[in-house]
């Protein structure tokens, strides 16, 4: 991937250019920011950039056999780690996954974590960097470089490593082999081990812009440029989010009528319904479970939002609009803290495996009395 594939970020372009220009590439970097901000694709051109063996003034030249074998993922000299599940007859590690991880990355690097769990077919399943991936690393990077100066290692959410993977390796990320190049890319830093984080030089990804999520989704989508200003406004700095309110998923189709029917049937107090839809909810799978309550958040913040007659900043689609202008009145200064905390708290229990059809049954209940407060 050349910088010039990678959408806005310009400044920051500059600075990894120059860094290596000058000679200065540290050893051991942490991209870090908000999701859908480029930090994948941004990665993988500084790394290309090093690699190449005709850099241009402000890019890698595209043309030689090193950016040939970039722009197909399978330069020898660049290697991957990512979150994975266990799954009968296959080693733990991301190497029984690279294929469908390069097929993923060519088509498009900007992606989620959720995103990469359908994709390998996870199902309730949680992916991790297990201890086994920690032996590969060691493994790979003791091997002489192949082709190019730097050997690379892109570690996609190191905040997903095990604690025994991460022990394995601090000394390397420390000290590593002459030549060698570590780029973690995590979206919640503060979930990265310290031990970790700290052997790295931090590097902020910023939010998009709305001209560059506009102007990527013009170019990329062949969307018009007034209905692509709208759709940035709602992305929140995030490409990814633009392409999900592009698409107008199904995910979010059914997310949204969910939604609707959990309010309703927790402002008539239906009981029996409520169970129903906790266990029909349950039922989705729990990476969906979380996805359906980070919905929720949002949609609880709009509403929230709009009863305060603050439409400005309000990001809804119209569907979601129309219900809002009568639901909105029920989320108030006297309930939306406890409504987001309840969610977040259903959330954070989910991601930890507690039993699902549980904590959406105990959430639905504190909402059915939370909403008439």
């Amino acid at each position: 991937m050349k910088f010039s594939e990678v959408i806005g970020q310009e400044e920051l372009k500059s600075k990894l250019i120059q860094s290596v220009k000058d000679n200065r590439v540290s050893h051991a970097q942490l991209f870090y920011g908000p999701s859908g901000t480029g930090k994948l694709a941004i990665a993988l051109a500084y790394a290309q950039y090093i690699a190449c063996t005709d850099k241009q003034e402000n890019d890698s030249c595209g043309v030689c056999n090193s950016c040939k074998k970039y722009s197909k993922l399978i330069h020898p000299d660049l290697h991957f780690v990512f979150p994975v599940i266990t799954q009968q007859g296959k080693q733990s590690i991301s190497d029984s996954f690279i294929n469908q991880w390069r097929e993923k990355l060519i088509d498009n690097a900007y992606f989620t974590y959720e995103s990469w769990l359908e994709t390998i077919k996870a199902e309730n399943k949680q992916g991790s960097i297990y201890k086994d991936e920690a032996k590969e690393i060691l493994r790979k990077l003791n091997l002489k470089t192949f082709e190019s100066e730097f050997k690379v290692m892109i570690i996609w959410l190191p905040e997903k490593l095990n604690t025994t993977a991460a022990n394995k390796l601090l000394k390397i990320i420390e000290e590593p082999p002459q030549k060698t190049l570590f780029i973690l890319i995590s979206e919640h830093r503060e979930e990265v081990l310290p031990t970790i984080s700290s052997r790295t030089q931090p590097i902020k990804i910023r939010r998009l812009t709305n001209d560059e999520i506009a102007t990527a989704l013009n170019k990329r989508e062949s969307i018009d440029l007034q209905r692509a200003m709208l759709i940035s406004k709602l992305a929140g700095g995030s490409y990814i989010q633009a392409l999900y309110h592009v698409q107008a998923s199904e995910s979010r189709t059914n997310h949204f009528n969910y939604f609707v029917k959990l309010m309703r049937l927790a402002y008539q107090r239906n009981v029996k319904e409520l169970l129903d839809l906790a266990k029909d909810i349950t039922d989705e799978g729990r990476e969906k479970q979380k996805a359906f309550l980070s919905y929720c958040l949002k949609m609880i913040r709009e509403n929230f939002i709009l009863n305060n007659n603050v439409s400005e900043l309000n990001m809804l689609l119209e569907p979601e609009q129309d219900f809002a202008k009568n639901f909105s009145k029920f989320i108030t200064q006297a309930n939306v803290y406890k409504i987001t905390e309840e969610i977040e708290v259903a959330y954070y229990h989910i991601s930890r495996n507690v039993n699902s059809r549980i904590v959406l049954t105990d959430l639905f209940f504190t909402i059915m009395q939370l909403l008439r407060v």
